[in-house]
């Protein structure tokens, strides 16, 4: 785990996300979960490559992520791709139900991280989906970036 000097400790990461994924607006959320999730969690044992949010009855859930079992967990530890709620204000999930029925957006999870006071965020994305020419478009635009750099390094 990677501790950050915004006073945060970064457990996960999604770079598939900013890939796949227009990012148009992100939020930070709590998660809901249990003593021995947090542990697995706080050791940096926790994926959301493949996974993503929706809003359901007023709530927002978190599926696909996948938060290995404690080691000392033995009987404690929970399902590991268990749905897992997201807690977020009223008027913030009322705007993500907005944007993602109306609008067709999708929301991803970008990163989770623990705060300076020791609580679990996951930092979520309202997000449009990339096609394969737009991919292949942000490459192009990143590697003429690298090699200008380098020329401007070189010249010097």
């Amino acid at each position: 785990m990677k501790k950050k000097d915004d006073g945060y400790k970064l457990a996960a990461n999604n770079k598939k996300a900013r890939h796949d994924y227009f990012i148009e607006e992100t939020l930070e959320a709590g998660i809901v979960l249990t003593g021995t999730e947090i542990k697995s969690v706080r050791e940096g044992k926790v994926s959301i490559k493949e996974s993503y949010a929706r809003v359901e009855n007023g709530e927002v859930w978190l599926y696909g992520m996948n938060i290995s079992p404690y080691k000392q967990g033995n009987r404690f530890n929970v399902d590991p791709l268990r749905p897992r709620k997201l807690l977020l204000h009223k008027r913030e999930i009322r705007k993500l139900i907005g944007k993602v029925t109306l609008q067709g957006l999708t929301l991803v999870p970008l990163k989770i991280y623990i705060n300076h006071k020791g609580l679990a965020k996951v930092e979520i994305a309202v997000a449009r989906g990339k096609k394969n020419y737009d991919k292949r478009d942000t490459m192009a635009k990143r590697d003429a970036e690298r090699k200008m750099d380098r020329a401007v390094k070189n010249w010097k």
